[in-house]
């Protein structure tokens, strides 16, 4: 997998006002969608920062979807789209993946963009809770963060320059959100020993 780096946030700026650059390839932000305002200036802002794969970790029905309105507003901005992807990862509001396993698989999908240089917004409803989660595990995972403590601190410090971050002091939201992330490379390594357990045992028999 190609090296993968944060993002120097003053030589590349936020797209919309409450987002963060995580690495080169990585946005964290809102939920980039309000039918209320047809000229739809997020996703546009979205679009017009190079992001082509967007990752919701919203549940159906919470908002109203925006799927079908991203290849209307790429045509509008001569963008191919057939370069644009899309991806829902439901996570209950305030809550934790119903796994580690499930939290893999949404990292698999920013490691298989990472790999294909392609850049990824990644979002809930607020980009508080579940985002801020899922950022704290990929850097984790990709070793851009030796910890979950040095994890939280990163975001922490990306937290300060986005604009809701005076009504919302920290990210993730919740203990259990932060739990989760601290705890991830240990339970991480406790699914790999496991699956190795098992795996070892089907050979035996």
């Amino acid at each position: 997998m190609p090296a993968v780096r944060p993002c120097e946030p003053y030589i590349r700026p936020h797209p919309i006002p409450n987002s963060y650059w995580v690495t080169t390839h990585l946005l964290a932000c809102e939920y980039p969608w309000d039918p209320r305002n047809t000229s739809s200036p997020k996703i546009d802002s979205l679009l017009l920062a190079g992001v082509r794969t967007f990752v919701d970790l919203t549940e159906a029905r919470e908002l109203s979807p925006y799927a079908a309105e991203l290849p209307i507003r790429a045509a509008l901005l001569a963008i191919d789209m057939e370069e644009i992807e899309y991806h829902r990862f439901p996570i209950h509001d305030r809550s934790l993946p119903e796994s580690v396993e499930y939290m893999r698989v949404i990292l698999e999908v920013l490691r298989d963009n990472e790999e294909r240089c392609r850049t990824t917004a990644v979002h809930c409803w607020g980009g508080i809770g579940r985002t801020g989660m899922v950022v704290g595990c990929w850097l984790v995972e990709t070793g851009l963060a030796k910890d979950g403590v040095e994890a939280l601190r990163i975001i922490a410090d990306e937290w300060h320059g986005v604009a809701k971050c005076i009504r919302y002091p920290q990210s993730p939201e919740t203990g259990p959100q932060f739990d989760f992330v601290l705890h991830y490379h240990a339970a991480r390594a406790l699914e790999q020993a496991v699956g190795s357990l098992v795996t070892g045992m089907k050979v035996s028999l």
